[in-house]
């Protein structure tokens, strides 16, 4: 494993240096938002315009890596993620920067391609679910740790959006110069979304509403931040707090679904999501600490959502599916994560900053709700045909290879998403 790991370290390390920079800017455009007194609807839409070009480059970039290989695609990309980052804090306006943002998702998703279908291609088989946690780990880790750059220069000054696009084009440095062999594009069978919604009605509408809050809370969670009076201190702690969060539970929550019916599991946690959301309304004013404690726990529980739904999809299918099930439901997660920040955003410039919470513990409330009828209308499967539970987050959709649940023939590395029907 020890060799293994130093084997993909420049591949690592080029991930956190990027996601140091990708957790900055989601925070800084937030916060700017707010300053320069955009409306909460104009902020949803910026914001959802990243997820718009992630599912847009989920499609596109493998033909970018599949012409120009992983290293020159990489190297474009990360270019171009740190103009557009200058370009944001040169002209600071809605429409631009709804533009700025789809290119920007678009670009991210194909860095996230080329890294995780290189490491994809170093991991051995018995290895893969090592090698999972620990990039999974390393990018909330990272995320986390970016919200602190925030207090370095602050969400006024060009500077910020400066150390963005210098961290994006540091991350070009370990992955340039790394000696691991370059994966092989080939595609893989098809699995159609329509089929994937009938075998597993559950998992993929947890897929959906999942995007619906995370998506909103990516793109709200610094301005509800701004809106309540935060300072810059306040909000990276309330970011990282929900970020950590998630990373603490994950673990604790996927044991217990192994060990029981997961649906159950399901309902629990996302009627627990749902009340920690209103705990972080509440405690919004009272203190910091306060608000920082609900967070954990509303990060702890909503960011294991999407992982229980996954892991339930693929209780009810083959094994040779489970790659095109994931890239159907990653697909979905997309499609929610871009409509989430408009729903939040409006209602943001009706009701309130707090607002978001609200809708947020309305989406995960819902989807209990749902979880409790499908307990009601079908039975469980066993517990030992159950799948492993994995933690798992939205990235791209060639890090499906790397879940150790999949059987994936030694010919087929993905790099190219199948398409699915509507």
């Amino acid at each position: 494993m020890i060799a293994t790991v130093l084997s993909l370290y420049s591949l690592l390390l080029g991930t956190a240096i990027m996601l140091l920079g990708a957790g900055l800017l989601g925070t800084l455009l937030g916060v700017r938002a707010g300053m320069e007194g955009f409306s909460g609807t104009a902020t949803g839409l910026i914001m959802s315009g990243y997820f718009v070009g992630y599912v847009f480059g989920a499609y596109y970039c493998p033909r970018l890596i599949r012409r120009f290989g992983h290293v020159r695609t990489f190297a474009g990309l990360a270019a171009s993620a740190s103009a557009l980052v200058i370009v944001q804090g040169l002209i600071v306006q809605p429409h631009v920067w709804w533009l700025l943002r789809l290119l920007t998702g678009l670009c991210m998703v194909g860095l996230y391609l080329v890294i995780e279908s290189w490491l994809n291609e170093r991991s051995e088989h018995r290895l893969r679910g090592r090698v999972f946690a620990s990039y999974m780990t390393v990018n909330l880790l990272a995320m986390g740790a970016g919200q602190f750059l925030l207090l370095i220069y602050g969400a006024g000054e060009l500077a910020s959006f400066a150390l963005v696009a210098l961290l994006t084009s540091f991350a070009l440095v370990p992955i340039a110069f790394t000696r691991t062999p370059e994966p092989r594009p080939v595609e893989v069978p098809h699995l159609h979304l329509r089929r994937l919604i009938t075998i597993s009605p559950l998992g993929t509408t947890g897929a959906l509403f999942t995007g619906l809050g995370n998506g909103a809370f990516w793109g709200l969670g610094p301005l509800f931040g701004h809106d309540i009076g935060l300072r810059n201190i306040g909000i990276a702690s309330f970011m990282s707090a929900v970020i950590f969060g998630g990373a603490l539970l994950q673990g604790f929550i996927g044991h217990q679904s192994d060990q029981r019916d997961r649906r159950g599991v399901l309902m629990v946690v996302c009627f627990v999501a749902a009340l920690a959301a209103a705990a972080v309304v509440v405690s919004a004013g009272l203190s910091l600490t306060a608000l920082v404690v609900s967070a954990v726990l509303f990060g702890g529980f909503s960011f294991s959502v999407y992982s229980l739904a996954v892991a339930h999809t693929n209780d009810q299918i083959e094994a040779s599916e489970v790659l095109e099930a994931t890239q159907g439901l990653l697909l979905l997660n997309g499609i929610g994560a871009a409509l989430g920040p408009v729903f939040a955003g409006v209602l943001s410039e009706f009701v309130g900053p707090r607002s978001l919470f609200i809708y947020l513990g309305a989406v995960y409330g819902l989807l209990g709700l749902y979880t409790m009828h499908r307990m009601r209308v079908s039975g469980p499967i066993p517990v030992e045909e159950q799948a492993e539970f994995i933690s798992m987050s939205r990235t791209s959709p060639a890090v499906v290879e790397l879940d150790p649940r999949a059987e994936v023939a030694p010919e087929l590395e993905l790099v190219q998403p199948s398409r699915t029907e509507p």
